[in-house]
């Protein structure tokens, strides 16, 4: 089949995707737009359809379970699949995200994959650009339907789709999704400065999107030598790399090399992404493996949690009992340093919600909640009271220490409570 005739219309190409029972969708900016709002206008197209993806970035009628011949999976809720999740209207499979391909793999038969690339370059080959997640596992593996955008980067690694591999595409181009720029607060200089005094040059580090990490890589602007091996790029990787910060010198894996899955940011840093040799971007079971992870002998991880216990569990998925998310590589970065040489790994939280009425660190979790970090992988917790190592540490030690970084208005109590379950004399 020559390249013209695997240029398709359309209405060829829902006809295709009809031929399967499962379609996987890649997520963030990999999300195939036009597409995904082909399938949804065109639900008779299809006799039974099951939709995986991760991170869903826009809301759609078949998330929403409107279409009862089409079910969503979900593997990481947004809020528009949590809405639908909580009514019952789709499904949240649990997982590691390392072990997602291994999942996908079997839990769908004969699957198609869509996506969004940039155009072909002169070889045959599509980028999945921001993209590499659990999609380029299945490079060769599945047939891949396609969605060519110029706005995509041409990103590096091994996230890269010939023509070959390819069932079906068409042209559609419209700019990437862009995150708001998220202001840090006071109470986020407060944790992160815990944080960063903790961070050695040479270190490897995981890191996020929200105030908290927002303010960590604000502070490490004048480290030196730092590594990146991160689930996710974002605009604060890109800053850190523009003071100098980054050189990956000192990393056992990937030297020099800046290691993700996906990225997710502004247009600088899609920009940045462009055909960058200085990155790297693979699957998701080779970056977020806690045995790779752990082969950085100064590899640091900081993740966020909205409740943690005396035991040192960590409920980093739910709130009030209450799904909100899912696991992400929270458990799969916790695992991994754990096994590092000389790895760190930091859970941050706020010490209250609902303005100071709920203190987020409790003798038990509340019912329903559902243990991301278990209490053998929690090393460090972060509040802006301070900060609290329990690797290491007895469920007596423990109690103490988040006792002491709690607020101060619910220290009375917590104590009063430790003292009831005989976790304090």
């Amino acid at each position: 089949m020559t390249i013209g005739e695997k240029e398709k219309d359309l209405a060829e190409l829902l006809t295709i995707i009809g031929k399967h029972r499962d379609v996987i969708v890649a997520m963030g900016n990999g999300e195939p737009d036009y597409l995904l709002t082909a399938i949804d206008e065109n639900p008779n197209v299809f006799s039974s359809l099951r939709i995986h993806q991760i991170l869903e970035m826009k809301n759609r009628q078949y998330i929403q379970g409107e279409h009862p011949n089409i079910r969503y999976v979900s593997y990481f809720m947004s809020g528009f699949a949590r809405k639908a999740f909580l009514k019952g209207k789709c499904d949240l499979m649990p997982n590691h995200f390392h072990q997602m391909p291994q999942l996908l793999t079997s839990v769908t038969v004969n699957p198609v994959i869509i996506c969004q690339t940039s155009p072909m370059d002169e070889d045959g080959y599509f980028s999945l650009g921001t993209e590499a997640d659990y999609t380029a596992h299945f490079i060769g593996k599945a047939p891949f339907i396609i969605q060519v955008n110029e706005y995509v980067p041409r990103s590096v690694g091994e996230n890269k789709i010939h023509i070959s591999q390819v069932e079906g595409f068409l042209h559609h181009n419209q700019p990437l999704h862009e995150l708001p720029e998220i202001p840090v607060r006071d109470i986020d200089k407060k944790i992160a400065t815990y944080i960063a005094e903790r961070i050695d040059d040479g270190s490897t580090l995981q890191v996020g999107i929200g105030g908290i990490p927002n303010a960590v890589v604000g502070l490490l602007r004048h480290h030196r030598n730092l590594g990146i091996h991160t689930e996710m790029l974002t605009d604060g990787i890109y800053d850190l790399v523009q003071h100098g910060a980054i050189t990956g010198t000192e990393k056992k894996t990937h030297k020099e090399k800046m290691v993700a899955t996906f990225a997710l940011g502004s247009k600088k840093l899609y920009n940045f992404l462009d055909q960058n040799q200085g990155i790297k971007m693979l699957s998701v079971d080779q970056v977020n493996d806690p045995r790779i992870i752990a082969q950085e002998d100064q590899m640091v991880a900081i993740n966020a949690s909205t409740e943690i216990d005396f035991y040192g569990q960590c409920a980093s998925e739910t709130v009030a009992g209450k799904y909100y998310s899912s696991t992400g590589g929270q458990a799969d970065f916790g695992a991994g340093v754990r096994f590092a040489k000389n790895g760190k790994g930091f859970i941050c939280l706020y010490s209250t919600a609902k303005n100071d009425t709920i203190s987020r660190i409790q003798p038990t979790l509340a019912p329903g909640s559902v243990v991301t970090t278990s209490k053998n992988d929690v090393d460090y917790v972060v509040t802006e009271y301070g900060i609290a190592q329990l690797k290491g540490k007895s469920i007596f030690e423990r109690t103490k220490l988040l006792i002491n970084i709690a607020h101060p208005k619910f220290r009375d109590e917590l104590t009063f409570e430790a003292k009831k379950m005989g976790f304090l004399i």
